[in-house]
């Protein structure tokens, strides 16, 4: 049969095409600093300096400069933001939204 895909020809391409989503590397899906940037000042620039234009902020909050420079880690940071704190509200956040706010924080160490 010329021409016609049989069922383990379309099982066999479904496999691959799994086996390569699943070995994409985890930048394949990367952050947006910029998206994090947005999603910070709406969310968080009520208590934190978010960005380094920002006059007002609550003086017990850390910046987010301060931040980007005492939590070097991207993955200790997400976990930060992922598990909700007695301080900080819990604004259900996305996992997608976490890493973009992490991203940004990421773009402020200098």
């Amino acid at each position: 049969m010329v021409g016609r895909v049989s069922y383990k020809q379309n099982l066999l391409r479904g496999a691959i095409a799994l086996l390569v989503l699943i070995a994409l590397p985890l930048s394949a899906f990367a952050a947006d600093a910029a998206k994090g940037e947005v999603i910070a000042k709406r969310w968080c620039a009520a208590c934190h300096l978010v960005t380094p234009d920002q006059t007002r902020a609550n003086s017990d909050a850390p910046s987010f400069a301060a931040i980007a420079h005492k939590i070097t880690s991207s993955k200790a940071l997400t976990a930060f933001l992922t598990d909700p704190h007695p301080i900080m509200p819990d604004m259900n956040l996305t996992r997608s939204e976490i890493a973009d706010i992490v991203a940004y924080i990421g773009t402020l160490k200098k």
